[in-house]
């Protein structure tokens, strides 16, 4: 009887923003139900995006999404922020993996053997159909924050630091989904 090597896939979503949570995801994807045109979410329209996080969500063999606080980021980093993000979304899979996949340089600690993949979002399908399930959760909560804060376009730049983000920074002053620890909103706080 052969045995499956459950192999699980992990990359985060909204480590470069000014703004919001840190997010994780990590996948096990089932080998007999194939998820067709899966590749690095950044590389997708939002729409394809969202269709495939869908697919992924019925289709995987388990999957969950962690994320870090932006207290949590400005106490510890956002590195460090990250490898806790990417802790919790492999800890709620509710399986132990095998051996779990991280796109990029860097792995968190985590009782099972790891490796990192530089740009594994585009050669491994299962760091893929994190890296599509971390950008789809990380976008839905920035549309919340919107709803919240109006006055600073969340909707529009997801928190990156965009020329109207910034903008409207230096007009209404950080509000409390601002990661305090960055530069740009630093140097509002001394305005």
């Amino acid at each position: 009887m052969n045995q499956v090597i459950l192999v699980a896939g992990v990359d985060e979503a909204g480590r470069g923003p000014l703004a919001g949570d840190v997010y994780a995801s990590a996948v096990i994807l089932d080998p007999g139900r194939v998820i067709e045109g899966l590749t690095d979410s950044k590389k997708l329209t939002e729409r394809r995006r969202d269709q495939l996080a869908m697919t992924i969500r019925e289709r995987a063999m388990a999957w969950a999404i962690g994320s870090a606080s932006v207290e949590e980021i400005d106490q510890m980093n956002i590195l460090q922020a990250t490898m806790l993000a990417m802790q919790r979304a492999v800890s709620g899979l509710g399986q132990v993996p095998d051996e779990v996949l991280i796109d990029g340089n860097r792995t968190p600690k985590l009782d099972v053997p790891t490796r990192a993949i530089v740009k594994g979002d585009l050669t491994e399908p299962a760091i893929s159909a994190a890296s599509i399930l971390a950008k789809t959760a990380r976008d839905a909560a920035l549309l919340e924050l919107h709803e919240q804060y109006p006055l600073y376009g969340f909707d529009q730049h997801k928190g990156y630091g965009t020329a109207l983000h910034l903008e409207r920074l230096r007009q209404y002053g950080p509000c409390p989904a601002h990661r305090r620890s960055f530069a740009p909103v630093r140097e509002c706080l001394s305005i």
